[in-house]
């Protein structure tokens, strides 16, 4: 198990733990009652921790290398899951999976960021970093969804497009803007939910929905803590304090009303127990999906645009 640096405190005790496993092991003396207290004490200490995390602390473990992605969702919520692949232009982009899925009965397009679960699978999907490619497969998912009449789901977990030479002269700009203006006006549900990072139009190329949510301890703004931090003190070492002033957790979404939600996650966060955290979202997009088919097409199209209309505040002169 990877421990991150505020959780200091588990290590700890998970260090004793696994100590007195070993004596229990070797069956010369019997340690389970002491096993069971300094179980429930890692229980304690570890909601204590995580009841107050920062700004930075929450991006730590939207991070998290056990954090449980796109397609572990996929795998543990649905079955029947049909990938589809490419973007019928160019390539098919590894970093943003899609397709049919069966949801207790319910057929849906799932579309996603998928980052990889270790080195080289991170390099097959670029860090979860969609080149244009990946958008316009988006798009061409979420449009067969609807001609079908079939829910669509996105996972956001990126820490934002591709920014390469390439990405740009393949029109990674005009892609994402694409997929903004066919997401207002698509006919079937939308709803996206933020499982890891959210950063900038990289996250907003599949998250313009019915309903957003974020799980608790995830991130979603325009730009990430360390870039912020290097531009404003043109070095990293204010990360912390660029993830503050950003107001980039769940619980700051809310409050701004950008997001429609919060999925709360099991303590530890989603790494901690993944198997719980997908029946969690699980439960959480059945209640949301049926009744977002209770209205009728054009009342969803004109509720998502008055949504993001309303978003932000000006003044005018």
């Amino acid at each position: 198990m990877v421990f991150l640096d505020f959780e200091a405190p588990v290590s700890e005790l998970y260090d004793q733990l696994e100590k007195l496993k070993a004596i229990s092991l070797k069956g010369k003396v019997d340690v389970s009652n002491s096993i069971a207290e300094l179980e429930q004490r890692i229980s304690e200490v570890r909601k204590e921790v995580y009841s107050n995390l920062n700004g930075w602390q929450r991006v730590q473990v939207s991070r998290h290398p056990e954090r449980p992605y796109t397609l572990y969702y996929i795998e543990a919520m649905t079955t029947k899951f049909q990938e589809l692949h490419g973007d019928r232009h160019f390539a098919d982009d590894k970093a943003i999976v899609g397709g049919f899925a069966d949801l207790d009965g319910e057929t849906v397009m799932i579309i996603g960021h998928q980052k990889g679960i270790n080195t080289k699978m991170r390099q097959y999907r670029n860090f979860g970093m969609p080149n244009p490619e990946g958008y316009r497969k988006a798009l061409r998912l979420m449009k067969l969804a609807e001609k079908f009449n079939k829910p669509i789901i996105t996972f956001i977990d990126t820490p934002g497009a591709y920014p390469g030479l390439e990405a740009e002269e393949r029109g990674q700009a005009e892609a994402i803007a694409r997929n903004l203006y066919e997401m207002c006006l698509l006919k079937v549900p939308v709803i996206c939910v933020v499982i890891g990072e959210g950063a900038s139009g990289g996250a907003l190329g599949i998250g313009i929905g019915d309903k957003v949510f974020m799980l608790e301890n995830t991130w979603y703004s325009v730009i990430s803590p360390e870039s912020c931090s290097s531009i404003l003190w043109r070095t990293w070492d204010f990360k912390e304090t660029a993830a503050e002033a950003l107001k980039l957790t769940a619980t700051d979404m809310f409050g701004f009303n950008l997001v429609d939600g919060i999925i709360k996650e099991p303590v530890g966060g989603a790494h901690s127990n993944p198997e719980e955290m997908a029946a969690i979202l699980k439960d959480y997009l059945k209640t949301e999906l049926a009744q977002l088919q209770q209205l009728t097409h054009e009342e969803r199209r004109d509720r998502r645009i008055a949504k993001y209309s309303a978003m932000g505040e000006f003044v005018e002169g």
